[in-house]
């Protein structure tokens, strides 16, 4: 629920007396949003205030703003700003002093120099010493910048830690770009509404989303690629399993074979590191000094990651390990150079500014919405108007659904709908008809969720593009001429220009593909007009039919589902059983049956 919600294209300038002569140095433009937050604020003067905004859109400067007018206007006598990491307490000092604010990041405890307007600390740094902000809140009026809200919900002593330190406050300024999470722990400083379902939500005073940042020309345009493959790992239990990623499978299976994916000895992660490396060649005749950033699950598959590079490009890439000393340094120094790659595990997913990020491979297998969206607020910035965002990802159902509703704005959501007279889990029936509906639909219902697991091989598919809601283009080899086609997008586009542009890609690809023989067709196997009439109820038939098949020759041979539909797609040939025809389905249940007679 929000408050306010700005849709404005325009910029307000501000008159040379706003703020009070703009005696910190701040300066004399805001966009329109932060104009119309500051409005919002100073006509209601709360004590507690949440602006919501989308990532790259100046959170910083319309708080450095406010707090420039408060310090002048001697609301308050003091600034504390909170933020994620050690990386952002600095990069919050870097830009307070620029508009004249001297916040000291390196404070641990005792006076502050009178040279300062006030500290900046990280969360974990609150939770730690509660008490000693808390004091320092009682003795002078003070403004509490409380960035990235949603982490005061990481755990309860985090939260706790920020009620006992800042519940004195003069003043709470509380940003994010995400303001929902993936729990439902209680955010501190953040107002509940119930609505009408009687469900609380978050109550934001002020909400610049995404898609109005988007109209405004304040951030890109994302283009996501997404590419699929076929995986194959062996289970803890010795069993070998073959999956296409994207295809209908049990949530362990599709945790497995996202992580077989992006396993740097296999084939996917390297294809997909050449064609991100081929997009942001083509980004870079337009824009010269972009930059992409590969995000990953560890600190082993980092380094592997940044060898891959190297080995495509002939550069090193920036390698930023949380765990290391120098690891702020160099993301400044990437920021400020014309290098081509860095490779992170968590620090830049959030709230770190490199705005000369435009490409991105998402190489982790972290799932909640939450990271997805900061992930992708890497490379949203925009610095003029016309340039592009680029992210590329696996075919995880997941992710394609995160990244369908980039423009969706969110609440944090405090509750689970309940039915009247429920005891029990609300979700539960929903959740286990959803559990069998998986099982029916996947191919190897053996022990895959047997961890841990060991990946084998996997192959890179270009499976299609995604851009404001839609989807374009079908499957095609790596290196061929259609998936050329779309890595070769230009990197300055209007938002216009990039969907009229993609459909005509879309289009051309058809074509070409209808031109050729079956057999040199892209990988769907059958152009859409030469394919029998086959209803969704007979597919479905079909599907069960070979699925209850292979179960009873598994069960006749001792050999698991997966290895059966493996050796199926072998021998017939063709997509995985939820994308093949039903001239592939029919064969295949021939051919199972042939060999269930020859073991009588």
């Amino acid at each position: 629920m929000t408050r306010t919600v700005s849709t404005s294209t325009s910029s307000h300038h501000l008159s040379p007396a706003f703020p009070g002569r703009a005696p910190w140095g701040t300066a004399n433009k805001l966009r329109a949003w932060q104009q119309g937050a500051m409005d919002a604020y100073l006509q209601a003067q709360p004590r507690d205030f949440l602006a919501v905004a989308t990532p790259g859109a100046g959170k910083t400067t319309f708080a450095l703003t406010l707090a420039s007018w408060l310090l002048h206007h001697h609301v308050v006598q003091q600034i504390t700003v909170v933020a994620p990491t050690e990386h952002l307490k600095k990069q919050w000092a870097e830009a307070a002093a620029r508009v004249g604010i001297k916040l000291d990041p390196e404070y641990s405890a005792g006076p502050l120099g009178r040279e300062y307007h006030g500290i900046a600390v990280t969360y974990a740094g609150v939770g730690v010493r509660p008490m000693l902000h808390r004091n320092r809140v009682e003795q002078r009026k003070t403004l509490v910048i409380l960035d990235e809200i949603h982490h005061a919900g990481d755990s309860r002593s985090w939260g706790e830690a920020c009620l006992e330190a800042f519940e004195p406050a003069a003043r709470r300024l509380a940003l994010t770009g995400t303001p929902f999470r993936s729990d439902t722990n209680p955010i501190p400083f953040v107002q509940y509404a119930e609505g009408n379902d009687g469900i609380r939500r978050s109550f934001a005073d002020y909400t610049y989303g995404y898609g109005a940042a988007l109209g405004d020309g304040v951030v890109r345009p994302v283009i996501f690629l997404s590419y699929s493959g076929n995986m194959r790992w062996r289970t803890k239990a010795g069993d070998e399993v073959a999956a296409r990623l994207g295809e209908p499978m049990t949530k362990d299976a599709v945790s497995q074979a996202w992580r077989t994916a992006l396993d740097p000895r296999g084939e996917w992660m390297p294809a997909v590191l050449r064609a991100a490396d081929q997009r942001l060649t083509e980004v870079r005749k337009a824009i010269p000094d972009a930059g992409g950033l590969v995000i990953a699950s560890d600190q082993d598959s980092a380094r592997a990651y940044a060898k891959l590079l190297r080995e495509i490009t002939g550069r090193s890439a920036t390698v930023v390990l949380s765990d290391d000393s120098g690891a702020s340094q160099r993301i400044d120094d990437f920021r400020g150079s014309e290098d081509r790659w860095m490779v992170a595990v968590r620090m830049v997913s959030e709230g770190v500014d490199v705005p000369r990020l435009a490409v991105g491979v998402y190489g982790t297998t972290i799932s909640t919405p939450l990271f997805f969206a900061q992930a992708v607020g890497r490379f949203v910035r925009s610095r003029r108007r016309g340039e592009t965002a680029s992210v590329f990802l696996p075919t995880v159902p997941m992710l394609l659904t995160f990244a369908h509703e980039m423009e969706v704005e969110r609440d944090h959501v405090l509750d689970k709908p309940k039915k009247d007279g429920d005891s029990e889990d609300p979700y539960a029936e929903e959740a286990d008809l959803l559990e069998e509906a998986e099982r029916e639909q996947d191919e190897d219902t053996g022990d895959q969720d047997q961890l841990p697991f060991e990946a084998l091989e996997s192959d890179a598919v270009f499976d299609r593009v995604m851009y404001d809601g839609a989807e374009f283009g079908m499957q095609a080899h790596p290196g061929s001429e259609e998936e050329q086609d779309y890595l070769g997008i230009p990197g300055l586009l209007e938002p216009d220009q990039v969907q009229m542009l993609l459909q005509k890609r879309q289009a051309r690809q058809i074509s070409h593909s209808r031109r050729k023989p079956d057999a040199e067709a892209d990988l769907v196997e059958l152009p859409a007009d030469r394919r029998p009439v086959v209803s969704h109820k007979e597919m479905m038939e079909l599907r069960r039919e070979l699925n209850s098949l292979v179960g009873a020759y598994s069960h006749q041979s001792g050999k698991p589902h997966g290895v059966v539909h493996t050796e199926l797609r072998r021998t017939c040939g063709g997509p995985p059983a939820a994308e093949a025809t039903a001239n592939q389905l029919h064969q295949r249940i021939a051919k199972v049956r042939e060999w269930a007679t020859r073991m009588r």
